[in-house]
C-alpha cells in the first residue's frame, strides 16, 4: 500500500460539504472529490449533542483531532476510509445543523464573530492518503480498514460485515434498515434491540433471514440491489408476532423472533388465550425469566426450565427436611417419599439434606405455589424422575 501525508483545512475538507438528515451521512468535500460515507463505512453516530460538540470544542481550544486517513479510489476522487464522524461533525457544524456553548450561550456557526469561524475554517487537518496495489488492492484497504477502527469507538461486527461486503446489496439494506428516520423504526424497536445507526435491525434481519449463516447470505447476495426477499421475510416475522399477542413488553425486545417463527408459525393459536396466558405469567411473582414467557406460551406452556420458576428458600427446605425427617426415623422408612414405597435397598435410606432436592407436591404448571404448605424434600434421583408431573 503506498501512502501520502498531506494537510487540508476544515475549509478546504468542507467545501461542498453536503449531509443526507434522511439517512443520517455526509456525503461530500473537497469541492466534491471526497466520499465522506462509502459504503463499508458506518452510519454517522456523533449526532447526540455530546460527540459532535466535543469535535468542535477541541478545533476552538486547539486541541489535535488526531489522523485521518483517506482512501484514493482514482485520479481526483477520494474517500474517507478513517475520521468520517469528525468530518460530518465538522461540516454539520458549519451547516448550522448544531449549537455549541461558549460563554454560557448555545450558538450555532454562524453566530460566532469573524475571529472564531476563522480559527475553524483554517485548523490544518492532518490526513494520510491510502492507495491499494494490484488486484488486491480493494481487499488491502478494507483490511487496513479494519485495523485502524481497534482504536476509539470500535466496529461492532455487522459494520465489519459490511465493510467486507460493500456493494449495493449493503447499500440497499442500509437505506433500508440503518435508517433512523425510516417510519417502522418505532414499531421495529419492539422486537429489535439496539439503534438502528449501528446496524442492529439490519444485523437481526440478516440472522432472521439467513438462518444464522449471515457471512454466507451476504455473501451471496453482495451484487443484488434487490432486498425483497430480505425486507419481505424480516417484516413477515414481526406481523407474526404482532398478530400473536395483544400487548407489547420490555421483555420482548431483542428475543430471537425469526427462530420462533421458523418453529411456531405453522400452529394455530388462540391470541386471546395466548395474550390472556402472557398477561398472568408477566405478574407471577414465582416466574424469574420473563423473557422466555413468550417462547412457553408458544410451545404449549411445557417447558417449565424457560420461567426459571422461584425455588423453596433454604429455611423452608430444612424445615421440610427435618418434619420428613423425624417422621420417617419414627416410620422407618426413607425420608424420601418415593423410595419410602419402592422395594429396593433406598427403602429405608434415611438422605443427607444435600441429597435430596425441594420439589412442588402439586407442580408449579398446574397451579401449585411455592410455599412451604406445597413443598416436599425428595432425592436426588425422584425429583429429576418426577420432573412436571
Amino acid at each position: 500500500m503506498k501512502t501520502e501525508f498531506k494537510t487540508y483545512t476544515v475549509e478546504e475538507i468542507c467545501d461542498g460539504f453536503e449531509y443526507n438528515e434522511l439517512e443520517g451521512k455526509g456525503l461530500y468535500g473537497l469541492a466534491g472529490q471526497l466520499t465522506i460515507q462509502p459504503e463499508y463505512q458506518r452510519n454517522y453516530i456523533y449526532a447526540d449533542g455530546k460527540r459532535d460538540v466535543a469535535v468542535i470544542d477541541s478545533v476552538l481550544k486547539g486541541y489535535p483531532l488526531g489522523l485521518i486517513y483517506f482512501n484514493k479510489v482514482e485520479e481526483g476522487r477520494l474517500e474517507v476510509l478513517d475520521g468520517q464522524q469528525r468530518i460530518t461533525s465538522l461540516g454539520r457544524f458549519l451547516k448550522n445543523k448544531f449549537a455549541v456553548k461558549i460563554n454560557d450561550l448555545e450558538q450555532i456557526f454562524d453566530g460566532l464573530n469573524d475571529g472564531m469561524q476563522q480559527k475553524i475554517l483554517q485548523t490544518k487537518l492532518l490526513v494520510y492518503i491510502c492507495e491499494g496495489e494490484g488486484e488486491h488492492a480493494e481487499e488491502e484497504i478494507k483490511e487496513w480498514f479494519k485495523t485502524i477502527n481497534i482504536v476509539g469507538i470500535p466496529l461492532n461486527h455487522q459494520e465489519e460485515l459490511n465493510a467486507v461486503f460493500s456493494g449495493p446489496f449493503v447499500t440497499a439494506c442500509k437505506a433500508e434498515f440503518s435508517n433512523s428516520q425510516n417510519a417502522n423504526i418505532q414499531r421495529w424497536e419492539s422486537y429489535v434491540k439496539g439503534p438502528a445507526n449501528r446496524q442492529q435491525f439490519l444485523a437481526t434481519a440478516l440472522e432472521w433471514v439467513s438462518k444464522g449463516n449471515v457471512d454466507g447470505y451476504m455473501s451471496a447476495h453482495r451484487r443484488d440491489d434487490n432486498i425483497n426477499e430480505i425486507k419481505t421475510y424480516f417484516n413477515t416475522v414481526i406481523d407474526w408476532v404482532d398478530s400473536k399477542f395483544d400487548d407489547v413488553y420490555d421483555e420482548m425486545q431483542g428475543l430471537n423472533w425469526g427462530e420462533l417463527y421458523e418453529r411456531f408459525h405453522n400452529q394455530a393459536y388462540n391470541h386471546s388465550e395466548l395474550s390472556a396466558k402472557v398477561y398472568q405469567l408477566m405478574h407471577d411473582d414465582f416466574v424469574t425469566n420473563r423473557r422466555g414467557i413468550f417462547e412457553y406460551v408458544l410451545g404449549g406452556c411445557q417447558d417449565t426450565k424457560l420461567l426459571n420458576i422461584r425455588l423453596f428458600d433454604k429455611p423452608t427446605m430444612r424445615k421440610v427436611y427435618q418434619q420428613q425427617t423425624d417422621k420417617a426415623k419414627a416410620e422407618n422408612v426413607s425420608n424420601c417419599p418415593y423410595c419410602a414405597i419402592g422395594h429396593d435397598a433406598n427403602r429405608q435410606r434415611i438422605w443427607k439434606l444435600e441429597e435430596m432436592d425441594a420439589d412442588h407436591v402439586t407442580a408449579w404448571s398446574k397451579g401449585g405455589s411455592t410455599d412451604i404448605s406445597n413443598c416436599q424434600m425428595l432425592c436426588k434421583t425422584h425429583n429429576r424422575a418426577k420432573g412436571n408431573r
